[in-house]
């Protein structure tokens, strides 16, 4: 064989059998080494079982959870033939073995893995799998979604926090629509956002105030929003919904509001959003919402805002 053809043979890719379930073809000349094969192994292995475990139980228990994704790493350390050096007693022995492992992690396990650690609340997880870049940025929306959706005991601290910095921009604004002294321009625009920060802040709890900034945020698209949404339990669909609601209510009330120039006013969401939301989670989620009879009374409050 000359070398062009030895060159050309181990550029092409063998033909894809359907069949198999190998996670990665080998091209022609160029093989999986042994420990990479194994590693892929572990990967398969460990999402059939916890895929099995969680059709079976729909929610692991938090130890049982814990001590299969320590088998499972621990696995792949062996594999690798490197040694850690942490005791598993240890407090964050899991954290410490995806800090060192989470490479080898498999994109459909971390998928998993992610939303276990997000229904169990193990948000020391949940940062260890972003902070390692372990975890796709098409996931950081559902998570935000469900993290302001059905907050932690743990978040309400930050989220108060947020609430009063709303608190203090709503109420400079107002103070600055009343001064006298202001050009009459600056004295429209600083009416505008103080209707509008007003409007995001009276009537919305602490976690209602966080989900603005995800529905007005300029980084998220609908690509991003549609799968976060299929994503999303019953009660946290109804959950957004309500929110949405609220918001289609305040622009009936004030239909004055409109975008504001005014960067405090970056993180209110603007009627169009809003509908752009609606419409997606309606579209994805309508045919199992519609079994809620929570979902028809949201519905009959947006009665005007809605096309047959």
């Amino acid at each position: 064989m000359t070398l062009l053809e030895v060159i050309k043979d181990a550029s092409l890719p063998e033909v894809k059998d359907e069949s198999s379930s190998s996670l990665v073809e080998p091209l022609i000349g160029w093989p999986i080494s042994q420990t990479d094969a194994e590693i892929i192994d572990i990967n398969k292995k460990f999402l059939t079982q916890l895929k099995a475990k969680l059709k079976n139980s729909n929610n692991l228990d938090k130890g049982e959870f814990i001590s299969s994704l320590n088998s499972y790493l621990e696995n792949i350390e062996g594999k690798l033939g490197i040694v850690i050096g942490v005791d598993s007693s240890r407090s964050g022995y899991t954290r410490i073995l995806i800090d060192k492992l989470g490479v080898f992690i498999g994109k459909d396990v971390a998928s998993l893995v992610l939303d276990e650690n997000v229904s169990l609340e193990i948000w020391e997880m949940v940062r260890a799998l972003i902070v390692n870049s372990i975890i796709e940025h098409s996931c950081y929306s559902n998570l935000v979604t469900k993290y302001f959706l059905t907050p932690s005991k743990d978040a309400y601290n930050s989220m108060v926090t947020m609430k009063k910095k709303c608190e203090c921009q709503a109420l400079l604004a107002i103070e600055k629509a009343s001064d006298r002294n202001l050009k009459r321009k600056n004295l429209l625009m600083a009416k505008e956002a103080s209707i509008m920060l007003m409007m995001a802040y009276d009537g919305f709890s602490v976690s209602d105030i966080c989900l603005h900034y995800l529905i007005a945020s300029s980084n998220i698209n609908d690509v991003m929003l549609s799968p976060s949404f299929r994503k999303l339990n019953d009660k946290e669909l109804i959950n957004l919904i309500h929110y949405l609601a609220k918001w289609l209510k305040k622009y009936e009330r004030f239909p004055q509001a409109g975008p504001c120039p005014k960067e405090a006013c970056d993180w209110v969401p603007k009627l169009e959003d809003v509908i752009k939301c609606l419409g997606l989670v309606l579209d994805e989620n309508f045919s199992s919402l519609v079994l809620h009879p929570q979902f028809h009374e949201e519905l009959r409050s947006m009665k005007d805002w809605l096309v047959v």
